[in-house]
């Protein structure tokens, strides 16, 4: 651990060989001395509980992307009271969490009941720790995915017991870090996601206003979208697309188009439309050539559509275009921008949102800008520039997170198991902190603590 932390004065050797040594004045015991298995069911009337890596033991209408449904037998749950520790011993992924509720959960939890008067919250603590976990894993029998935990081992298990007093500091200090920690990653992850929004402003900046910003403007006739370069040409989409329909070619590949890439084969299809329907005869599929301009005239509004990098073929709902503009790699980056798609959005209409239909005739008139050849090559290299510097950014807050991930587990384990001694350390208001001390106290002590500076116990 780092510097800010110090061990404990004097230690003696654990009873068991998870924990080498403890606190001299920690008491240690058998998990089955702390806590009573139990299993009361015929409670049917209570509320369904899930436990949830994320948030814990919490009612089962709060849990989002719900699959299992339980069945119609809720005799056979059992009852957690509020305070009762739920363990899942078929499929354990991580700790054990007491519940702040009372309802009732799956046969398959195992649910554990205080008989000592001790803070729950250290307990929570202690189950989460890398430590803790690893000696539960440990036990582990089986050979499928869904392997068990045998209880009688849990409950053999000897666990650290610091005093009631110094199990309250405990968690009061790892409460606060732990807060400090969230706040940190919340706001990196908000940071994230404006670059990535980021990387959509670039386009859309370069493909409406250049890269010159000295350059002379002239108003672009489009109030929302303001001034573009005064020497820059607006040609209507009609000018640039031509519709066509070649079909009966089922021996060429089956391609789709998709909001995130345009145009792709179907086989690296995203999965959200990998459930479309593919007929046997293909023979009325519309034949792309490559360079070609394929939309989705359902989804347009979204963005599904782009200049085609392959030869095959698309559904009979799509349209195609032969594209009547030289340089058709500028045309994707600057069609697929936000900004097109706005246009897209305005041209689509029906009864059905997710479904609205494009209307051809509107479609045609939507302008586009045309920037000189020399001026489109220019923004062709400038977008992946700065494409790549955002990404650079990007994979640094992730990695980042990344550090602060695992100086919180480390934190955790080396506070609950003695390692460190925080009962004198100083408790801050992380509300009335300011984010940089956050960040920069909490990444120091995890380079040290990855350079291996740690303390000697």
């Amino acid at each position: 651990m780092s510097k800010s932390l110090k061990p404990y004065g004097e230690y003696k050797e654990a009873k068991q060989t998870w924990l080498k040594q403890i606190p001299l004045h920690w008491k240690e015991a058998k998990a089955k001395r702390l806590f009573l298995e139990t299993s009361f069911k015929n409670y049917p009337e209570e509320e369904l509980l899930s436990a949830t890596q994320s948030h814990g033991v919490i009612p089962r209408s709060m849990v989002k992307n719900r699959v299992v449904m339980p069945s119609g037998n809720l005799e056979s749950f059992k009852l957690v009271k509020e305070g009762n520790f739920v363990i899942s011993l078929r499929s354990f992924q991580g700790g054990l969490e007491y519940s702040k509720y009372r309802g009732i959960v799956s046969p398959a939890y195992t649910i554990l009941e205080e008989r000592t008067n001790q803070n729950r919250e250290y307990f929570k603590y202690l189950f989460k720790s890398h430590d803790f976990i690893g000696e539960l894993q440990r036990n582990v029998t089986g050979i499928r995915q869904g392997k068990n935990i045998d209880v009688s081992d849990f409950k053999e298990i000897v666990l650290p017991i610091p005093s009631l007093k110094e199990q309250e500091k405990i968690v009061k200090y790892l409460d606060w870090k732990v807060t400090k920690i969230k706040k940190f990653i919340k706001a990196k992850k908000k940071l994230i996601s404006v670059l990535k929004e980021q990387k959509q402003a670039v386009i859309n900046e370069a493909v409406t206003k250049g890269l010159n910003p000295y350059i002379k403007m002239k108003p672009s006739g489009i109030e929302w979208l303001g001034d573009i370069p005064e020497h820059w040409e607006i040609k209507p989409l009609r000018q640039l697309l031509r519709p066509v329909s070649i079909k009966n070619r089922p021996d060429l590949p089956l391609l789709s188009v998709v909001r995130e890439k345009g145009v792709i084969l179907r086989s690296s299809m995203s999965k959200e439309e990998n459930h479309n329907y593919i007929p046997d005869d293909l023979s009325g599929y519309k034949v792309v050539k490559k360079g070609q301009f394929a939309m989705n005239k359902m989804k347009a509004w979204q963005g599904s559509y782009g200049v085609s990098p392959y030869h095959g073929i698309v559904s009979p709902a799509y349209y195609i275009f032969d594209l009547n503009f030289e340089n058709k790699d500028y045309f994707h980056y600057a069609i697929r921008s936000k900004v097109y798609v706005n246009f897209f959005y305005q041209a689509s209409d029906g009864i059905r949102v997710g479904q609205w239909d494009l209307s051809l005739t509107k479609m045609k008139e939507i302008p586009f800008f045309v920037p000189p050849e020399d001026e489109q090559k220019e923004i062709l290299e400038y977008i992946p520039k700065e494409f790549k510097r955002i990404e650079n950014a990007v994979e640094r807050l992730q990695k980042e997170i990344e550090l602060i991930e695992e100086y919180r587990v480390r934190l955790i384990s080396d506070v609950v198991t003695g390692r460190v001694d925080v009962r004198n350390n100083e408790i801050g208001n992380v509300q009335n902190e300011e984010q940089e001390d956050v960040i920069g106290e909490d990444i120091l002590e995890l380079e040290e603590v990855l350079e291996g500076e740690e303390c000697e116990v």
